[in-house]
């Protein structure tokens, strides 16, 4: 053992180390080992003496005294042997001991591990448990009104944010998203080259939140995209003279040339929509497409004079502050025009815009001249898409009464209003990248038709623009940190589960003949279900190759200018080019889902327990899948070509089963004003069908891995919980001005009625609850398309 203590006695003599022994086996004998000592003093340095010793030390000087007594006498060679066996036998008992320590500690890593594990499970499943009893207002009976028994405990905790109109659940769930996606646009850029879309999406970000630059620059970047078109009130036109043909050549631009920048330039739809799309008969090209365009927004056209008054007031107001003379008059006259545009334009939710089929005309450039004579269409399509169409190019026109009047409305107008509400609608499009003046006044708008009490966040708004223009460059920075290919797999897993649900239902269906059931079942065998996210988003450089514009931290309005310019351009060279269906509509930050009928494709939140899963994620999955058979994607068949693939009968009857819908529906209120069961019913059907794919899903899961144990602390069963997953999926606080432009203009019904709605017409609902016949929830009828 080696002591140390300090030393307080006067210096000693030098003396040396006693020497020591190493007793080693080394062919059954044992050699003697002499130390040396590096010190001449047994004194240190520091003060403290060292002494050497021990057992080993006491036994040689007793051997050394044996020696003497004996007369040198040496050891035996038995004696050697029991030594060399005694020292053998506790070396082995040595390494069995520590073998044995060492398995033992092994083990209890596995079990802590194991145990930590397990810990992890468990507490995962506590919290959701906790989650969902929270939500429940257990005073409120399931079978009376299935939404407050759900949700009753969510929307008493809960108030709505003062910059939101509306606060759910989901809506929660987004601002985590949110949170992650804030951090990471806050990191320091890692790859610095200058084709980078990660510094591209960073410094974007960066240039849109600072607000004190924005500010500073005030209405100019406004004002010179005005000047470049000729400012307000064009010049060259005769006072109150009708029509764009002048005999003078203007200073300004002319019509034409408008038109070009603000379609061509500034993606602005004026007059009528012109877009690069998927050919609706013919999925496999993408086509030029004409269709009516937006004239006032939907909300002031079928809501109250109250905010017709308001969105008057906001152009008259922008109209000011980016110089225009006699406002209250240019808008005015702007207003009166889009008025006029606004009563030749068919609703989107008019039954007309839903058949297709009816609406869809492929026809020549000549064919539209003829058709839209006021507009120098070849011209126009030349120059946008830098190319020299023949008269004989096909182009899809979704709308050919419209065209026709628009054409008469640009005759008969004032080439200066023409050019001035062109003007309006670049500067509505673009004013909210303005300075903080400009979007206070926005907001003032908007606080009149939703009544959200404060603007959003800087930081919150700027990361919606960042999503919007670099959505793939954040969903990659995204992926990288919080995606695991492990939540993919379980999703697309459950996906599976779903459409085989959905499978199965078609083959059981008695209302449908066997003709349309092979083309249904073929369909879905054809569809493209998206989850997660798209492989090349771990590949850097492809992601770079989808942001071919500049960026600067300094310049956001032109950083938003650039993003237009290069989306045209990515838009111009899909003409004449093969669909690519593998592309994402979404990024995979977004909350959201999707189906595209002309693509026959499907896009794509996740709980420990499975009958939450299916009830929450999988109802939406089956919602979606569902709308490949609704009054709108039914259209369609499994190529994602506009064709009717229904025999006569069976489409007969499912426009009774959806009747029924529309009448179940039609029957709900809000404030005394009925939900619109003809302008809901695709959304309708979807929720009905992806309750009951996401229910037979789960049955299909438990009858293979059996029953699931029951949650801790909550006294619902399983099947239960699927239904209670799917009604807190539409938990969800509206404002009253929220709720009348819902039912006003939404393709969903409210949620309260999204949730009754399905469950009261599903039978195995009532099963489950021990509902009455004939309580509200369990009615006697019940309407059934899936």
């Amino acid at each position: 053992m080696f002591h140390t203590f300090p030393n307080k006695s006067k210096p000693q003599s030098p003396v040396s180390l006693e020497k020591t022994y190493s007793l080693t086996a080394h062919y059954d004998e044992f050699q003697e080992v002499k130390y040396g000592s590096r010190y001449s003093s047994s004194t240190l340095s520091n003060g403290m003496s060292l002494h050497l010793g021990g057992s080993l030390d006491r036994y040689s000087r007793s051997r050394s005294g044996r020696d003497k007594s004996a007369g040198g006498e040496r050891w035996s060679r038995r004696e050697i042997c029991l030594l060399s066996a005694l020292v053998f036998v506790a070396g082995m008992c040595v390494i069995l001991g520590c073998m044995l320590a060492l398995k033992f500690l092994s083990l209890e890593a596995q079990q802590d591990a194991q145990c930590k594990q397990d810990c992890k499970a468990r507490r995962s499943l506590l919290r959701a448990a906790r989650f969902v009893q929270g939500n429940i207002d257990t005073s409120v009976q399931p079978c009376h009104d299935f939404y407050s028994f759900a949700c009753g405990g969510w929307l008493r905790r809960h108030g709505i944010p003062e910059d939101k109109l509306s606060y759910g659940i989901i809506t929660a769930i987004g601002e985590q998203n949110q949170e992650k996606l804030q951090r990471l646009l806050e990191r320091p850029v890692r790859r610095t080259g200058p084709d980078s879309a990660e510094r591209k999406v960073k410094e974007f970000y960066r240039s849109c939140v600072n607000i004190q630059e924005i500010d500073r620059l005030g209405a100019t970047p406004m004002m010179e995209v005005i000047d470049s078109c000729g400012g307000w009130d064009l010049s060259g036109a005769p006072p109150g003279g009708a029509g764009w043909e002048s005999g003078s050549a203007p200073v300004r631009p002319d019509f034409n040339e408008m038109l070009y920048r603000t379609q061509g330039v500034y993606s602005t739809a004026v007059f009528f929509s012109l877009t690069v799309n998927v050919d609706d008969k013919n999925s496999s090209r993408n086509a030029i497409r004409v269709s009516q365009g937006q004239s006032l927004p939907q909300t002031t056209r079928q809501g109250p004079k109250l905010i017709l008054t308001a969105y008057k007031a906001l152009m008259e107001r922008l109209l000011s502050m980016l110089g225009a003379h006699n406002a209250t008059v240019k808008s005015r006259e702007i207003l009166d025009l889009e008025t006029r545009l606004a009563n030749i334009t068919v609703s989107e939710f008019d039954e007309q815009r839903k058949d297709i089929s009816s609406m869809y005309n492929r026809i020549t450039l000549k064919q539209l001249q003829r058709m839209a004579p006021s507009l120098h269409w070849k011209r126009l399509l030349d120059r946008i898409f830098h190319d020299n169409f023949s008269e004989e190019e096909e182009i899809v026109v979704l709308a050919t009464d419209y065209m026709q009047k628009v054409s008469d409305i640009i005759k008969t107008t004032s080439k200066r209003v023409l050019h001035n509400y062109m003007l309006w609608r670049i500067v509505a499009a673009l004013s909210e990248h303005l300075s903080t003046a400009f979007r206070s006044t926005i907001h003032e708008f908007s606080r009149e038709i939703d009544g959200t009490e404060r603007q959003l966040e800087i930081s919150r708004l700027c990361l919606t623009q960042a999503n919007k223009h670099f959505g793939m460059a954040l969903g990659a920075l995204f992926v990288q940190q919080h995606f695991s290919s492990h939540s993919k797999a379980k999703v697309q897993e459950l996906v599976e589960d779903i459409k085989h649900a959905l499978d199965s239902r078609l083959k059981e269906l008695d209302w449908m003949d066997e003709d349309t059931k092979e083309a249904a079942r073929a369909k879905l065998q054809h569809m493209m279900v998206m989850t997660g996210y798209p492989d090349f988003l771990l590949k850097p450089e492809l992601i770079d190759e989808e942001y071919g514009f500049d960026v600067s931290e300094k310049t956001y309005f032109k950083n938003i200018l650039n993003s237009i310019k290069y989306n045209i351009k990515l838009s111009i060279k899909k003409i004449h080019k093969e669909v690519d269906k593998t592309t994402w509509l979404l990024p995979p930050q977004a909350l959201n889902a999707y189906y595209l009928p002309n693509k026959n494709q499907m896009g794509k939140f996740f709980f420990p327990s499975r009958s939450l899963n299916y009830g929450g994620i999988g109802a939406i999955i089956g919602h979606e899948l569902t709308h490949g058979y609704d009054d709108w994607g039914g259209q369609y068949d499994r190529y994602g070509n506009l064709k009717q693939w229904w025999t006569e009968e069976s489409y007969r009857k499912f426009q009774k089963k959806a009747e029924c819908i529309v009448k179940l529906y039609d029957n709900f209120t809000v404030y005394n004003q009925r939900v619109n069961g003809r302008l809901t019913l695709g959304e309708n059907i979807a929720d009905l069908g992806g309750l009951k794919l996401s229910y037979y899903a789960y049955q299909k899961w438990i009858r293979e891995h059996g029953p699931e144990r029951p949650l801790p602390g909550l006294k619902y069963t399983h099947e239960q919980l699927l239904f209670i997953a799917f009604a807190q999926n539409w938990c969800m606080k509206r404002r009253s001005q929220s709720i009348y432009l819902q039912l006003l203009t939404e393709k969903h019904a409210p949620e309260h009625y999204r949730v009754i709605g399905s469950v009261s017409q599903f039978d195995e609902f009532g099963r489950v609850f021990h509902c009455p016949k004939g309580s509200p929830m369990h009615p006697v009828n019940k309407c059934s398309v899936w």
